[in-house]
């Protein structure tokens, strides 16, 4: 009882749809807290031989900007990374993702990348007008949309960015700090659990589009099951936050390139 009651506060229990069958883009019954969803899904270094490897290094950094009023992905951001501890991809990880060699070796360093990548946030904040609130509370205005990150699970911020920032000594921006677990929201949202992206995706009649383990394809994808969801009633809520700060870039011009 105490779960659901939690649930029913952070407005996860599952509510009627509202849509028709057909669709009905913003047919959801709540104003959704976020304007917009930034989705990311990095690909990282992996191995299956059994031995102990180093923790892994990212090495595709995509991110998809999600209209939550009309459903449409309005921006993308996508690199390759170069891994450094670990420079050789293994053959299971070629095979697992697609990336081939050459492409990080063509790629750049994790650090220009986080570059890259507050320089793209920059430039939808300026366009679009999209800021990090700090929690749930602040609301939308002409002049403040609303964003807040998309995972599916706790890893790829919590874990694989996190503790890749801290072995290189990288300063990772605090606007990486707070995101929505689309996994844990899933399955609180739809009381199952979700047999990975793809079946969650196909449990609410969505084909998986592209490659399954492509960061770009993957994000996609996600804020494909994001918009179903917000259609189906969910309001999306920050479920994790590593500490309390501002969420505007302010580290631009602190990175190379």
């Amino acid at each position: 009882m105490a779960t659901k009651r939690l649930a029913r506060q952070l407005g996860l229990i599952r509510r009627k749809s509202v849509t028709p069958a057909s669709g009905n883009p913003g047919g959801s019954r709540f104003r959704q807290l976020y304007d917009y969803l930034i989705v990311v899904d990095f690909e990282s270094t992996c191995w299956n031989d059994g031995k102990h490897h180093s923790s892994p290094e990212i090495i595709e950094f995509p991110a998809v900007l999600l209209n939550t009023a009309t459903g449409e992905i309005e921006s993308e951001f996508h690199a390759y990374v170069q891994p450094q501890e670990h420079p050789i991809l293994s053959e299971f990880c070629t095979e697992l993702t697609g990336i081939k060699q050459v492409q990080v070796d063509e790629g750049v360093p994790l650090k220009i990348c986080l570059s890259q990548f507050c320089k793209w946030i920059h430039k939808l904040q300026q366009q679009k007008k999209i800021s990090f609130a700090t929690g749930d509370s602040e609301p939308s205005t002409p002049e403040v949309k609303p964003c807040a990150f998309v995972t599916w699970s706790d890893w790829d911020l919590g874990v694989c960015l996190e503790y890749e920032c801290k072995r290189k000594q990288l300063l990772k921006p605090v606007f990486l700090n707070s995101w929505i677990d689309l996994r844990a929201t899933y399955k609180l949202f739809y009381n199952r659990k979700p047999k990975g992206l793809s079946g969650a995706l196909q449990e609410v009649g969505i084909e998986f589009s592209g490659r399954e383990h492509s960061g770009l394809d993957d994000s996609r994808n996600t804020a494909l099951l994001a918009w179903k969801m917000i259609r189906d009633g969910c309001l999306m809520k920050i479920t994790r936050s590593l500490n309390k700060g501002t969420g505007f870039c302010e580290y631009v011009g602190k990175f190379p390139g």
